[in-house]
């Protein structure tokens, strides 16, 4: 499962980068990546739940979660989480981005840290997004009248 899912992300991410961002690589990279990275996840986590692995109240602790990545099916089952939200968080970040007016070259940074580190690319995206994401109007979108 660890070599599969990281092959499919990995085509994905390659996808994101590299191919223009037309309808049939977009989709490629929601349901082809993102969506068979949650079911491979979805049917894991079923696996290990049918096995008696998993017991909900460990994720409420440390000692809980230690004991779930414990074994190689846990921290497969765990990394695909990560592959699967840190691409779509790329893919929301190259669509948001385009949306934006924002250059391809110029979003590279930020999807090469999503897929490397994912929190630090999405946070790194939000800061640099937000002014654009306001407008020129700051947060408040209300019109000008010629009098106020």
């Amino acid at each position: 499962m660890f070599s599969v899912t990281n092959t499919i992300a990995l085509v994905a991410w390659i996808v994101l980068l590299a191919l223009p961002r037309r309808p049939f690589p977009l989709a490629m990279v929601l349901y082809a990546g993102v969506g068979v990275l949650s079911l491979a996840y979805t049917s894991g986590l079923a696996v290990l739940i049918a096995q008696g692995g998993v017991d909900f109240t460990q994720f409420t602790t440390i000692a809980g979660i230690r004991e779930l990545f414990s074994s190689d099916a846990g921290i497969a089952i765990g990394w695909t989480h990560y592959l699967a939200f840190d691409l779509f968080a790329g893919l929301w970040i190259a669509r948001d981005a385009d949306a934006k007016g924002f250059g391809r070259l110029f979003q590279v940074p930020f999807l090469l840290l999503t897929f490397f580190a994912g929190p630090v690319g999405l946070f790194g995206w939000l800061l640099v997004r937000e002014r654009r994401a306001r407008g020129p109007g700051g947060w408040s979108r209300k019109k000008k009248t010629p009098a106020g």
